[in-house]
């Protein structure tokens, strides 16, 4: 069913959520000639550590999409953690892009992330492009609870192209969901639930057929 989608959107509220939530099934994707659009709502100026530049996550997103194949960048300069107070610049931002790009598939977020940027940016999506089909990905540090309802199945070398796109983030490299290790362990628990080597999962909030 995935080759059958030619043109996905991948909404992260900040820069990293869409490779930790799907960069296995964007690198699948990509494999599959499908084009992908990446947008990131926060560079999370505010939180990047002491001493790096308070830009560096637009430049590290930059080559974590770039190594993924993905060249349809759109990064947003929002402020971390305060998304819900421009809901409607966001609003408006997700229109203009849905106007001018004719997706077959949106990623967001999962509904049930309890992070109010991750929240904010699930709760627009879904507004913007309910006439199309969405799916939720996980984030499990931020998820109560999580549906996983669609698997898509991986190969070893969408994991390795997951995990090198996040070796990007080298100012984020002491956040332990960012690990090599966890990255294949979740893969590897959801492919062992679908009987796959590797998988992703996801939750289906709108399925357009």
């Amino acid at each position: 069913m995935i080759s059958k989608f030619k043109n996905i959107l991948v909404l992260a509220p900040h820069t990293d959520d869409g490779e930790l939530g799907a960069g296995g099934t964007i690198s699948k994707l990509i494999e599959n000639g499908t084009k992908v659009t990446y947008v990131a709502f926060s560079i999370a100026e505010e939180s990047v550590p002491d001493g790096l530049p308070k830009n560096i996550l637009e430049s590290e997103v930059k080559e974590a999409t770039k190594r993924l194949g993905v060249y349809n960048l759109i990064v947003f300069k929002y402020p971390v953690r305060k998304l819900n107070f421009s809901r409607q610049d966001i609003l408006e931002n997700l229109i203009k892009i849905r106007n001018n790009g004719n997706f077959d598939a949106v990623l967001i977020p999962s509904l049930k992330d309890v992070h109010q940027d991750h929240n904010t940016i699930a709760q627009e999506g879904v507004r913007a492009f309910k006439n199309t089909t969405i799916f939720g990905y996980e984030l499990i540090w931020n998820n109560l609870s999580f549906d996983a309802q669609c698997f898509v199945k991986l190969e070893k070398r969408h994991i390795d192209d997951k995990v090198n796109a996040l070796k990007a983030y080298k100012s984020q490299g002491f956040r332990s969901y960012l690990s090599e290790e966890f990255i294949f362990s979740l893969a590897k628990t959801r492919g062992v639930q679908i009987g796959s080597d590797y998988a992703e999962a996801f939750e289906v909030i709108r399925l357009v057929i």
